[in-house]
């Protein structure tokens, strides 16, 4: 029998990398061209800590064995991905927002 969620494994992977990775490589660059103001910079650390944790977290759902531990494991993973978009991409906006 095959895994039916299969498919989805993968696709939740490249979420990752898609919505978390690629984010995080944007505004790094954003931060280093000296385009965005400098205390953007600090929620970097928070934010690329999340991705690095997602990644890991995502690894382990398309890794897995068992369906119900690496949905488990997809769904952390997502779940961090989205809180390193809220930290990265609105604190910019806020950040840039109080800059004028």
């Amino acid at each position: 029998m095959t895994d039916a969620a299969r498919s989805l494994r993968w696709y939740g992977g490249l979420a990752v990398l898609f919505f978390g990775v690629l984010p995080a490589v944007m505004v790094t660059l954003l931060v280093v061209q000296g385009r965005t103001p400098a205390s953007m910079g600090l929620l970097l650390i928070p934010g690329i800590g999340l991705v690095v944790a997602a990644l890991v977290y995502a690894a382990k759902g398309i890794t897995g064995s068992d369906p119900e531990l690496s949905a488990r494991w997809m769904q952390r993973s997502m779940a961090l991905v989205a809180g390193a978009d809220l930290v990265l991409l609105g604190g910019n906006a806020l950040i840039r927002m109080a800059a004028g």
